[in-house]
């Protein structure tokens, strides 16, 4: 694979190019005006369509063909014959980002040539700066460092990120009770990379509201670090090429998944 130092270049250049064209919109009231329903069928903010379009100038500047599958507007190609599929959300944590709460994010998958293969994430944190990236079959790092996920094998002892509120409560009522700690910070990309890194020891989604989008690049990071990703029936997840297939999601350190899976009703 002879693309992946200039993946990395690219998905920097991409994310810095994103901070320069939020910068006065985060923490704003106008950041959070809706503009239109992106192609994932969800509101698309100012903040959104302007985070976009930074990042499609970058990929349009690079001239290499590419397939380009984001939240707002869908499925895109630059050129004539596509060498590769990039995957982004171009901010993640909308709402954190127009109200000021900083933990928002970048994120990009690269796949080569389709999405078959996930083999490139990126994530950065746009409110930190901390940039996590993976490359298929090479580990998962933080800053360049590498991330191994936790080693905690009891629920009780736990930390975990879980979406179920709303019409899926009675799915995670059991798991709640169960682990030590939870946190929902509202950007699954990070809170992805934060299991990755043992930070997180779970992340719990029964919503069936998680699109390739915000989950590409962050489970091939947990998958590189060490740690387990599966839909909620233990399932490997399908991965496909569109912006509104919606899928559930389970990602941990490997060691509790298991019994993430029996509370939340996936396994018996």
């Amino acid at each position: 694979m002879a693309h992946n130092f200039s993946f990395f270049e690219l998905c920097n250049h991409a994310a810095s190019a994103v901070e320069v064209a939020i910068k006065d919109l985060v923490e704003t009231q106008q950041a959070y005006e809706t503009l239109y329903i992106g192609a994932d069928g969800t509101d698309t903010k100012l903040i959104d369509d302007v985070a976009e379009k930074a990042i499609f100038e970058v990929l349009e500047e690079d001239g290499r063909s590419m397939k380009v599958l984001s939240e707002e507007t869908g499925i895109k190609t630059l050129g004539e014959d596509p060498e590769f599929t990039v995957v982004i959300d171009p901010l993640d944590g909308t709402y954190n980002a127009s109200f000021g709460i900083a933990f928002y994010s970048v994120s990009i998958a690269i796949g080569y040539p389709d999405l078959s293969c996930i083999w490139f994430g990126y994530i950065k944190n746009l409110a930190n700066g901390d940039i996590y990236h993976a490359e298929y079959g090479k580990g998962a790092y933080l800053n360049g460092i590498r991330i191994f996920p936790s080693s905690k094998s009891e629920l009780k002892d736990s930390c975990a990120s879980v979406y179920g509120y709303r019409l899926h409560v009675e799915r995670t009522i059991e798991l709640t009770r169960s682990i030590r700690r939870m946190r929902i910070l509202g950007c699954v990309s990070l809170e992805l990379c934060y299991v990755a890194s043992g930070r997180f020891d779970a992340f719990v989604d029964v919503r069936g509201s998680l699109r390739l989008t915000d989950v590409a690049a962050g489970k091939l990071i947990v998958d590189e670090s060490g740690g387990k990703v599966t839909n909620g029936f233990a399932d490997l997840i399908e991965l496909k090429d569109n912006s509104i297939y919606h899928v559930y999601m389970i990602a941990s350190n490997g060691y509790i998944h298991d019994d993430l899976l029996k509370l939340t009703g996936g396994i018996s």
